[in-house]
């Protein structure tokens, strides 16, 4: 076993300042795992998440999950997958190195990492995400900076971040570089817990969505962050390797979502409780399951389902349907959760050596009823019209912005003067990011500040509310 790895686990609490001074009193009995929690919770950053949605973009009800909520319910499943997790490793003696304190610690870092998962992402979902992609790939080839195209201008790492942007990368940036409140160091977490949240630990250039490892999936990181990232898993010991901890980050978060997505469907009238109890008894969804073991977790979940249904009208319960969705999906989140937890420990050494490429929930026995409702969600919900409406909006609001302030931001900064609409259009942008851009572009060459200034827009996009990037929208479209 790579014992770099432990090490990675629960005792690196290295941050990117070497000496912090510590602003805690003598009888503060928290660990630097713990303090993380409340840096967290009172940032401006977190408090943004409950203005942007889950799954529903610009969807005016009360009900349905923004990010906010679905990140307090991954940090919820997070540190309980730790627990489980952990516990067994101490109770039947996996890993000697693995003691009661370092399990805290473990469920300290997974708790605030759930926290912070989706914290880079843009407004509207992961929509935004594609939104911002597309614009990047149909509009930088036609874009000329100083005569020429800034095709031939940018690196191709520098391309590729824009073409293959990422709210996970995002996260990593605005955690240790854009939060400026005291100094150019972000919130200044620990190593462990950024380590964590990054899933994807390789670039815009060695993603590879068909590789059977799934760290090469997407990108992790942008070239701006590079040196911070190597940093970051030479001091964890995750090189060339997704972090232990990442992979039960990584089943919360599935578990999360997952089963929300079926609720609110629920709740909103995409999916009936007959369509559903049809469609989870297909073959499509069963003949997935791997072995009998599997078949029977799988079958086990359609017969508590019914009964709860069966109990619901027994009781006269209003709404029955509901009723019986919502009890029954936490039912299925025990479920997933054991069985992640299975998935881990089973593949412990794999993962602790960085050899595992799959995912945990993925080899474990509830490996079809996870994929059943993921499917689910995706054809009644995804593609339905409703929400191609609401993306469609959403897109419009995005792709306006970009247009309007990449072409801003093109000669900002440089000895070329800009149009008064540029400058006012500069002048919207967080001061704090605009602090940022100043303090790692300087000395940069100008082809990488011409880069760190088209991620100056993305970093502003990402840390818009819905709500905010639609009524700016409005604003400078001149509708009042």
């Amino acid at each position: 076993r790579d014992l770099r790895m432990s090490r990675g686990l629960g005792d690196v609490y290295k941050r990117q300042q070497r000496q912090r001074p510590s602003i805690s009193g003598k009888g503060d009995s928290r660990n630097e795992f713990q303090r993380d929690y409340h840096r967290i919770i009172q940032s401006a950053s977190f408090r943004r998440l409950q203005d942007k949605t889950q799954v529903f973009p610009l969807d005016k009800s009360d009900f349905v999950r923004t990010r906010l909520t679905h990140s307090l319910e991954v940090s919820s499943f997070a540190k309980s997958l730790g627990q489980m997790i952990f516990q067994n490793i101490i109770k039947f003696k996996q890993d000697s190195e693995i003691t009661e304190e370092i399990k805290d610690k473990i469920c300290s870092v997974l708790e605030c990492a759930g926290l912070i998962h989706d914290i880079g992402n843009p407004p509207f979902g992961h929509f935004g995400e594609e939104t911002i992609r597309a614009w990047f790939k149909n509009n930088l080839p036609n874009i000329k900076y100083n005569g020429k195209e800034i095709t031939n201008i940018l690196s191709e790492q520098m391309l590729n971040d824009l073409y293959h942007f990422e709210g996970n990368a995002q996260a990593l940036r605005l955690l240790t570089k854009l939060h400026f409140l005291v100094d150019e160091h972000g919130m200044n977490l620990n190593f462990t817990l950024l380590n964590t949240i990054i899933k994807y630990p390789v670039s815009s250039i060695e993603i590879n969505k068909e590789s059977k490892n799934i760290k090469e999936h997407k990108m992790g990181y942008y070239l701006a962050e590079k040196e911070l990232f190597e940093e970051i898993t030479s001091a964890t010991g995750a090189v060339d390797c997704r972090h232990p901890l990442a992979y039960i980050l990584e089943a919360a978060d599935d578990i999360a979502y997952k089963t929300a997505d079926i609720e609110d469907a629920v709740k909103k009238g995409f999916i009936t409780y007959s369509q559903l109890i049809r469609d989870l008894k297909s073959e499509k969804y069963s003949g997935k399951c791997a072995d009998e073991q599997e078949l029977n977790e799988y079958q086990k979940a359609i017969d508590r389902l019914e009964y709860y249904y069966k109990t619901a009208l027994e009781n006269e319960t209003s709404s029955p349907e509901q009723n019986a969705v919502q009890r029954w999906i936490i039912y299925v989140q025990g479920v997933l959760l054991k069985c992640a937890a299975f998935g881990f420990t089973k593949n412990y050494h794999e993962i602790m050596n960085g050899s595992f490429k799959d995912e945990i929930l993925s080899v474990s026995h509830a490996n079809a009823l996870a994929y059943a409702l993921g499917d689910l969600a995706y054809r009644y919900v995804f593609k339905s019209k409703p929400i191609y409406k609401l993306e469609i909006s959403a897109g419009t609001i995005l792709n306006f912005l970009l247009d309007k302030l990449v072409n801003a931001v093109l000669y900002y900064d440089t000895d070329k003067k800009l149009s008064p609409m540029s400058q006012r259009l500069i002048a919207l942008i967080s001061e704090n990011y605009i602090k940022a851009y100043r303090s790692y572009s300087e000395d940069k060459d100008d082809n990488e500040k011409l880069y760190l200034r088209l991620l100056l827009v993305t970093d502003f996009i990402c840390g818009m509310t819905d709500s905010y990037a639609k009524r700016l929208y409005q604003e400078l479209s001149g509708i009042m």
